[in-house]
């Protein structure tokens, strides 16, 4: 492989491993805040779910999309990806 080629592909792998970093360290941020609605809506008898807002949030998240050149389909599953997760985490603090 060209020196050139090699140089700027290892320039491109370290860019993707910056913004994966950010990405998981996003989530992280993202879960320490929905575990305390998850707190709120036991502490006040609320369902885990919330299909209007989920819903709210998966269109809010395909029009972003759109605007930064991203796959719609592509965000809602990842949405709906966290959104469950979100949920199994409020259905858990529920029971406790």
């Amino acid at each position: 492989m060209d020196e050139s080629v090699r140089a700027e592909l290892i320039a491109l792998r370290d860019s993707i491993d910056n913004i994966d970093a950010a990405v998981v360290h996003m989530l992280a941020e993202r879960f320490k805040c929905t575990q305390r609605v998850g707190r709120l809506k036991a502490d006040h008898d609320l369902p885990p779910a919330d299909p209007a807002r989920e819903a709210r949030q998966i269109a809010r998240l395909r029009e972003l999309a759109v605007s930064a050149k991203l796959d719609p389909a592509f965000a809602e599953k990842l949405l709906n990806f966290v959104i469950a997760e979100v949920i199994r985490h409020h259905e858990t603090i529920a029971r406790t």
